[in-house]
């Protein structure tokens, strides 16, 4: 389901009861209740995914722009910079060596993904973050930008960032060993099953410029409630 429409159905929800109570409304709990009428969606939470997991440590990996990064100024900037009328900048090397070397100051971790992640390391998984971005020339700051998220004693257990580009991202996810993979994008979803991997569904923010928006659920995959924050 569309989060556009997740979010417009939340607000009209909103409006409904903020019409007959003048108590402070809670917009997360509020979502929930808005997504509780989608059961055709096999809605998961953080706590389920915790309790579900094994015993022992195992492999994670992460998409990066629109699941653990609101990165959308970052694309937004490279458009305007290389390409205002097309998406050409998206084939720049110059845009690509921007992009993960300092521009991710102006991203905003996704609170759904920080709290993922922290799980994951307190349960003593070793986290991969894959990207589909172009790596670039040069060195990258992007890994310690995700690193620096967390606390200093979990941050040996981030890897450094693969960059899969136009490399096959089914082989990445089988080279890293990964058991559970989260994204937003269908790829993300297809790749992770492919190689093996359980596979999560994030949504994406309304104000994403990652557009048209998927169809989480399509594939009949876990979504987590309120990943589009």
């Amino acid at each position: 389901m569309k989060t556009s429409t997740i979010i417009v159905l939340s607000s009209l929800f909103s409006v409904s009861v903020l019409a007959n109570t003048n108590a402070t409304i809670d917009m997360h709990t509020l979502s929930k209740q808005a997504l509780t009428h989608y059961s055709d969606i096999s809605w998961t939470t953080v706590d389920k995914i915790a309790s579900e997991l094994p015993k022992h440590p195992i492999n994670v990996g992460l998409d990066i722009d629109d699941t653990m990064l609101f990165s959308s100024p970052v694309f937004h900037y490279g458009k305007q910079k290389y390409s205002p009328d097309s998406f050409n900048y998206l084939k720049n090397q110059d845009f690509w060596n921007e992009a993960s070397t300092g521009l991710d100051r102006f991203s905003i971790p996704k609170k759904s993904a920080v709290e993922i992640v922290s799980m994951h390391l307190k349960h003593g998984d070793t986290i991969y973050f894959i990207t589909g971005r172009t790596a670039p020339q040069g060195q990258e700051t992007i890994t310690e930008t995700l690193r620096n998220i967390f606390p200093k004693e979990y941050r040996e257990q981030i890897q450094p960032v693969i960059f899969s580009g136009s490399l096959d991202k089914v082989k990445q996810l089988k080279m890293a060993k990964i058991a559970q993979y989260y994204g937003d994008s269908d790829e993300d979803i297809t790749s992770s099953r492919e190689a093996g991997a359980k596979a999560i569904r994030f949504l994406r923010g309304a104000q994403t410029t990652y557009t048209p928006l998927p169809q989480a659920g399509r594939y009949g995959e876990e979504v987590l409630i309120d990943s589009n924050y």
